[in-house]
């Protein structure tokens, strides 16, 4: 079994709440992203640009045609030296040929500084990165998660969660945000493994049932 922070703070949770005892019995320790290297922030963010509203083999594809276009290394460079029709021509939207330049300059320009980011408590890397044009709330906090190994992140704005939330812990329907923020309160500092489980939930077709 795996004995990392991620797996140490689910058993503490799990000697806490029957719930997540159950869910890591069923699961397993949770597999949350290692922290990435700052070298490869960046293009950690463009992919996440690139895979916003599409999933599977047509974003794969995307992105695939998108590395290419950017000469096989995704960086602020690369990027700005590409043709904004090259990035379109690759299956990009306008909006997000748009947004992954945008990046490129604020990162070139040092109005984000994904060296430094991982200094940044959690509310400031979201509100760092929000500058970015497309960079919302939920792929800060996937950063946030995935790629600086946060523990503590609690994505209420993820439907995903809010479903696994309300199928795990028998709600009678899937709650807003505002009271999933209430609701996860008991499991700080440890919300980012709580999410994971919640994802597992909705992603396993056995149904959940509690001694």
């Amino acid at each position: 079994m795996a004995t990392g922070p991620a797996a140490r703070a689910a058993a503490h949770l799990a000697r806490k709440d029957q719930v997540m005892a159950e869910l890591m019995a069923r699961y397993g320790p949770p597999r949350l992203g290692r922290r990435a290297p700052a070298s490869g922030r960046f293009a950690v963010l463009a992919t996440a640009i690139c895979y916003q509203q599409l999933a599977g083999r047509a974003a794969a594809a995307i992105h695939g045609r998108f590395v290419e276009a950017v000469g096989g290394e995704v960086t602020p460079a690369a990027v700005l030296a590409t043709p904004l029709e090259a990035l379109r021509a690759a299956g990009l939207s306008t909006a997000k040929a748009l947004s992954i330049r945008d990046l490129a300059t604020k990162v070139a320009d040092k109005t984000v500084s994904l060296e430094r980011i991982g200094r940044l408590g959690d509310e400031a890397v979201v509100e760092h990165l929000v500058q970015v044009r497309g960079i919302g709330r939920w792929t800060a906090e996937m950063f946030l998660l995935g790629t600086l190994g946060r523990l503590d992140v609690w994505p209420v704005g993820d439907y995903g969660v809010r479903v696994g939330f309300a199928r795990a812990w028998g709600l009678p329907a899937v709650p807003d945000p505002a009271p999933l923020v209430e609701l996860g309160e008991c499991f700080r500092p440890y919300r980012s493994v709580v999410a994971w489980y919640c994802w597992e939930v909705i992603d396993s077709p056995a149904p959940i049932s509690l001694p």
